[in-house]
């Protein structure tokens, strides 16, 4: 089974960033950045298991207390760089993000050329008219899916998000799951096709 480790990566400013990772068994065919949202339990098997489809997994360790746009991109650019340095061509380099991720990937994906990102779930997609002004901005090629259960954003709210991703210039496919909620985890089959799309996508784009 894939492991994680942490470790201490001292970035260019000389600040410290605290990131862990997992790594493939074989060959790694690229790499990806995961913003987790507030819990950090699971998050070991989501690296691992992103890992064992061959992808050198990090994740940054973000203090979420009064967390910024600027912070956030800081610590991608970080994280980016360890995987740089560590062999990653910057085209097989994706960001994905779940749950309060999901809308920090897109906040990423629309400030970092990347070769891929994809957001699964998100609170705050209900502050849409922001969302939507990021969207039409993605530099990423971009794939984000929601649900509409509890907190999260209704299925025309999702259409509106996907006519502005429409208008980026960089390839988009958003996908909505009546019934699913931010976590993905009140529909079973939901999560396990998002997965699957997830997979799917960073294979159609990392190569």
């Amino acid at each position: 089974m894939t492991l994680t480790t942490t470790v201490e990566h001292q970035h260019a400013d000389g600040h410290t960033l605290r990131l862990t990772f997992a790594e493939p068994d074989g060959v790694v065919r690229g790499g990806l950045v995961v913003l987790h949202g507030e819990a950090e339990e699971g998050l070991d098997l989501l690296l691992a298991g992103l890992a064992g489809e061959g992808w050198l997994t990090v994740t940054p360790h973000l203090d979420r207390d009064d967390l910024t746009q600027q912070d956030l991109l800081e610590a991608t650019d970080a994280t980016l760089s360890w995987l740089g340095e560590r062999g990653i061509q910057a085209d097989l380099v994706g960001v994905v993000g779940f749950d309060l991720g999901g809308t920090a990937a897109l906040v990423v994906a629309s400030n970092r050329r990347l070769g891929a990102a994809v957001s699964v779930g998100g609170q705050g997609v209900t502050g849409l008219p922001v969302l939507v002004e990021i969207a039409g901005r993605l530099t990423s090629p971009w794939l984000g899916m929601y649900g509409d259960a509890g907190d999260e954003a209704g299925g025309a709210e999702v259409e509106q998000l996907r006519d502005a991703a429409a208008t980026a210039d960089v390839a988009t496919n958003v996908v909505h799951y009546p019934g699913a909620n931010h976590r993905f985890d009140a529909d079973p089959d939901a999560a396990a096709e998002a997965w699957q799309r997830t997979l799917n996508w960073f294979d159609a784009h990392l190569r």
